[in-house]
C-alpha cells in the first residue's frame, strides 16, 4: 500500500484549488469537503445535497460506526452553496456521468478508485508529490495541528486513542525528526 501525505504547503495547496476548480466544479468540491472536513473518501462520496444544505454535515462513519457532526465552515458553506443551487436534495454530491458496472444506474456516486485517479492526476499536473485521497483527510488534519495546536482533540475527531497515533498520522513526526537532522552536524 502506498503512503500518502498531507498537502503541507499552503502554496501547493491554492494551486490544487485553483486548478480543480477551473476544470471540473464536482471535483473541485470533493477536494474543498474532504480539506475542511476530516471525513475519510468513503464518507463523502455517499453523501447527497440534502446532507449539506444546513450548517452540518451529519455522518454514520462507514469505518467505525460513529456518528459524526462536522460544522461547515465558511470557504466549504461558499463552495457547496454554488455547487448545489438548483439540485434536489436526494442527488449525490459527487454523481459519476457514467452507468455503475455493477448495477447499471446512472447518477451514482463516483468510486474511491475514480476519486483517487481525479486528485492524484491534478496533483501530477502540479508536481505534487504523495497524494490519493487519504491526503485530504491528512491535509485537513495537518492544517488544523498547525493552527490550533489542539492534539487532544485532533485525536477525538480522528478517532486515535494516542497522541503519538495521531502525530505520526499527520506527518508531524516525520517533520519533526527532518527539522532535526537540518540542523545536526558533526
Amino acid at each position: 500500500m502506498k503512503f500518502v501525505q498531507p498537502i503541507r504547503d499552503t502554496h501547493k495547496l491554492q494551486l490544487l484549488k485553483q486548478y480543480l476548480k477551473e476544470r471540473n466544479e464536482r471535483d473541485y468540491v470533493l477536494l474543498m469537503v474532504g480539506i475542511n472536513t476530516g471525513l475519510r473518501i468513503s464518507d463523502i462520496l455517499p453523501l447527497q445535497v440534502g446532507d449539506v444544505r444546513g450548517p452540518y454535515i451529519e455522518v454514520v462513519q462507514k469505518k467505525t460506526r460513529k456518528r459524526k457532526r462536522i460544522k461547515i465552515n465558511r470557504s466549504l458553506r461558499e463552495a457547496l452553496d454554488h455547487y448545489i443551487r438548483g439540485k434536489p436534495d436526494s442527488a449525490y454530491l459527487f454523481a459519476g456521468r457514467s452507468k455503475k458496472h455493477k448495477t447499471g444506474k446512472v447518477n451514482e456516486p463516483i468510486s474511491s478508485s475514480m476519486a483517487y485517479k481525479v486528485l492524484n492526476g491534478a496533483a501530477q499536473e502540479l508536481s505534487i508529490a504523495e497524494i490519493g485521497t487519504h491526503s485530504l483527510r491528512k491535509t485537513f488534519g495537518y492544517h488544523f495541528y498547525q493552527r490550533e495546536k489542539d492534539i487532544a482533540l485532533l485525536m477525538e475527531l480522528f478517532d486515535h486513542s494516542d497522541e503519538s497515533i495521531t502525530l505520526r498520522y499527520l506527518g508531524i513526526k516525520q517533520d519533526t525528526l527532518d527539522d532535526a537532522f537540518d540542523r545536526f552536524q558533526l
